[in-house]
């Protein structure tokens, strides 16, 4: 498997060539209705996670990162079924919330690597990578350390640092 340094920049270069320009592509995060995931401190995300997260942001994730109900619930590691019921109810419960919040962190961090590219992040994040025993991205995000280790990844990417 290539880097994610070297995937990045292919990924970049081929949606470049296929449109012309970066600010044509449709996928842009400025061309989704009225949601930037936002990135918060450990504090922070412990606050919102006890609160329950409005389940309108697994919506907004769900749309933003490509995914299915039926992907979004394994990320949350919670049933397909109860996250329909989450959904109906409103609100996630605190474990759920905890992952959702993990995730809006690292999306908000990959828009940033990928410059507002929502559709260069989501092909990132199931691009197998050899700085994850080539594993893709979203395998990793069933555990809290997952979520550590590409958080790392993009950190690499974003000060062009090789494995």
């Amino acid at each position: 498997p290539l880097s994610s340094l070297s995937i990045a920049k292919r990924q970049l270069s081929s949606c470049i060539l296929r449109t012309g320009s970066m600010a044509t592509k449709t996928q842009r995060l400025d061309t989704l209705p009225h949601y930037v995931p936002q990135r918060a401190t450990g504090f922070a995300i412990i606050e919102r996670a006890r609160q329950g997260v409005n389940t309108q942001r697994v919506d907004q994730l769900t749309q933003l990162l490509g995914l299915s109900l039926k992907e979004m619930a394994a990320l949350l590691q919670i049933a397909e079924r109860t996250l329909h019921r989450f959904r109906s109810e409103g609100r996630l419960d605190q474990q759920a919330s905890e992952r959702l919040l993990l995730l809006d962190n690292l999306a908000a961090h990959g828009l940033q690597v990928f410059d507002d590219r929502a559709d260069a992040l989501a092909d990132w994040l199931r691009y197998p990578l050899r700085e994850l025993q080539s594993q893709t991205p979203f395998q990793l995000l069933t555990t809290i350390s997952g979520f550590n280790l590409v958080d790392d990844v993009l950190t690499r990417i974003e000060y062009g640092v090789y494995s």
